[in-house]
């Protein structure tokens, strides 16, 4: 099958890669030449304008769009929709707002131009280990594009068959599942994402109190020296808590086991909030969720004004004297 990819970073690069050696057909285009000349060395149709781009594919044209959320992604959409004709289809693979999706599906239906959302996990390792692909759209327009979602996705691979599905039929084993009608796709991925803030929240909490489980805080017949790094290894092998995030964070820590490269700078893209927006509008307790977004926040905070006026109430109430932190760790 052939497929128009526009946005060639490093997921829509590999994503181009991966259909490439699975037999289909793909042009390209970046604003930047170079991706598109990087990968028409290794099979692509490489376009130097959207212009061109569109011309360069057969109708009904499918077009991948793998740029960042936002003005990127409504500009992109945008410029194609004006450039395509009716029955081409419009794929946005990147973290788009469900809500945007809705919209903007809405307005291509004008043009009889179709519009399909997915989700898409899987980062810089897709393109050998696949992608999770969460679909939102038109069921026949789904169904259509399947061998491009059954070429990026993950497949069978050695993963046990989930006890009490074996008469169940459809996708999810193969790692991709039409979700449901335009935005569907979006919405689970933003939830997928919002998860995500948990979990990793929950192991960095849980590995910053082994790593100062030496504090002088601490009664001394209570302190233990702990080999983090060993840690996070062996919970890998047979633990309950194993995952893909484990096996990131053992990686992580066996090549520095201080972290001296890293700043503690947490950056959020967007579906962490939006994660907590359909919380609230659901009225669905997410205190985990919430809590791990915030957390971000901080990170990016050095000495927050509001934890500074909690000292000076502190001392201003109760004549508390601010301690400096003992034994931190840097």
């Amino acid at each position: 099958m052939q497929l128009g990819m526009v946005g060639l970073g490093r997921m829509g690069s590999n994503m181009v890669r991966r259909l490439i050696r699975a037999g289909h057909e793909c042009v390209v285009y970046d604003h930047l030449p170079t991706a598109g000349k990087e990968l028409e060395k290794e099979g692509a149709i490489a376009a130097d304008s959207l212009q061109s781009f569109v011309e360069k594919l057969v109708k009904p044209r499918r077009v991948w769009i793998m740029v960042p959320a936002g003005e990127p992604t409504e500009a992109s959409v945008t410029n194609l929709a004006n450039l395509m004709d009716p029955d081409d289809v419009i794929i946005d693979g990147g973290n788009s707002y469900f809500k945007d999706d809705i919209r903007r599906a809405e307005e291509l239906k004008l043009k009889r131009i179709h519009f399909v959302d997915v989700g898409t996990s899987g980062g810089v390792w897709g393109l050998e280990r696949g992608y999770c692909l969460m679909i939102g759209g038109e069921k026949e327009i789904v169904r259509e594009l399947s061998p491009i979602f059954k070429s990026l996705a993950p497949g069978l691979g050695n993963i046990e068959p989930t006890r009490g599905r074996e008469k169940m039929e459809g996708t999810p084993e193969e790692g991709y599942l039409h979700c449901g009608p335009v935005g569907s796709g979006h919405f689970v991925k933003m939830i997928h994402n919002g998860i995500e803030y948990g979990l990793m929240q929950a192991y960095a909490e849980g590995f910053e109190i082994f790593r100062n489980a030496d504090s002088e805080l601490l009664d001394e017949a209570y302190r233990y020296n702990l080999n983090i790094a060993d840690i996070a290894e062996v919970w890998r092998r047979g633990s309950v808590v194993g995952s893909w995030l484990l096996d990131l964070t053992a990686t992580a820590l066996a090549e520095d086991p201080e972290l001296i490269d890293y700043s503690g700078y947490v950056e959020d893209s967007g579906e962490g909030r939006w994660t907590i927006q359909a919380a609230i509008e659901e009225a669905v307790p997410a205190e985990v969720l919430s809590a791990a977004l915030y957390t971000r926040f901080r990170s990016r905070q050095q000495s927050p004004f509001g934890e500074k006026l909690l000292s000076a109430m502190r001392h201003s109430f109760g004549g508390h004297i601010e301690q400096k932190p003992v034994s931190a760790k840097n």
